[in-house]
C-alpha cells in the first residue's frame, strides 16, 4: 500500500499513527494492497479555503476526502479487488484538538487524527452519513476499524467517539 502523508500544517502531528491506521483501515476494507492514498495534513486557514471551494461551507472543517478512481471494497465473491488511486484525505489538527477536548470522552488531537484518518478513508470508498442507516453503517465500522487497531496497538482506554457529524 502506498501511503504519503504530508504535513504541512506546522502543527507537530503523530504521522507514523495516521500512516499506521490508513494501512490498517485499507487492509480490513480489504484494498488491494498496490493502491495509492494520499494524507495532508492543513492549517485551519488552508481547510477553511477548501471547505468554501469544494463545500461552500463557511470556517475550517476536520477532514475532507476527495476520490480518484472512486475504488469500492470488493464484495465476498471477489478474488481480487481493483487497484487504483484512493484519491486525497485533508487533516486539520487545529479542528481535530477542538473536537477531541470537546467530546464527551475527552481524547487527544491525534486520537481525534486517527478517527478522523478512518473516516476520511470511509468517505473515499463511497461511504456516506448523510441518511440515518447509512450513518449507523459509516460510524460503525469506523468504531470497529478504530477500536480494532488500538486493540492491535496495545492501546488502552477508550477508542475516541466519533465527532464527526
Amino acid at each position: 500500500m502506498s501511503i504519503d502523508v504530508n504535513n504541512e500544517s506546522g502543527t507537530e502531528v503523530d504521522e507514523q499513527a495516521i500512516l499506521d491506521i490508513a494501512r490498517y483501515a485499507l487492509a480490513r476494507m480489504r484494498i488491494h494492497p498496490l493502491s495509492e492514498l494520499s494524507v495532508i495534513v492543513v492549517d485551519a486557514n488552508a481547510m477553511e479555503q477548501l471547505h468554501i471551494q469544494w463545500m461552500d461551507l463557511p470556517g475550517p472543517t476536520d477532514v475532507m476526502s476527495f476520490p480518484m478512481d472512486e475504488l469500492r471494497p470488493p464484495s465476498k465473491d471477489d478474488d481480487e479487488p481493483p487497484q487504483g488511486l484512493l484519491g486525497d484525505i485533508v487533516l486539520c489538527p487545529e479542528v481535530a484538538k477542538k473536537q477531541g477536548e470537546e467530546a464527551e470522552t475527552q481524547h487527544s488531537m491525534d486520537e481525534e487524527l486517527q478517527l478522523l484518518t478512518v473516516h476520511g478513508v470511509l468517505h473515499l470508498l463511497g461511504y456516506d452519513h448523510e441518511e440515518r442507516d447509512e450513518k449507523a453503517e459509516m460510524f460503525g465500522l469506523q468504531a470497529a476499524i478504530v477500536d480494532g487497531w488500538r486493540a492491535e496497538k496495545g492501546l488502552t482506554g477508550p477508542s475516541p467517539a466519533p465527532t464527526v457529524s
